[in-house]
């Protein structure tokens, strides 16, 4: 019995492995999505009134607005069972 005890304490837990990785998808998903957009809506002018046109304007906050709902409901599903015992 006090040889799993000592290899319990050594070895690396995986709750916090797969936490961690919780933590970095999120975030990492969060920053792709954030620059994609402003790539799209600042350096390409799309989502700017006085330079694109109005076609590009609707397409892409509509394509903000969309993808924002996508993410959020990734963060949701990612996250619903941080708090659920095991």
């Amino acid at each position: 019995m006090p040889d799993t005890e000592e290899q319990r304490k050594e070895g690396i837990d995986m709750h916090l492995v797969r936490f961690f990785v919780k933590i970095m998808r999120t975030v990492f998903l969060g920053f792709f999505w954030m620059m994609l957009n402003v790539f799209f809506g600042l350096y390409l002018g799309w989502g700017l009134p006085e330079m694109a046109p109005t076609a590009y304007l609707i397409g892409f906050y509509l394509f903000f607005v969309a993808s924002l709902a996508g993410y959020l409901v990734y963060v949701y599903r990612v996250w619903k069972d941080r708090f659920k015992k095991q």
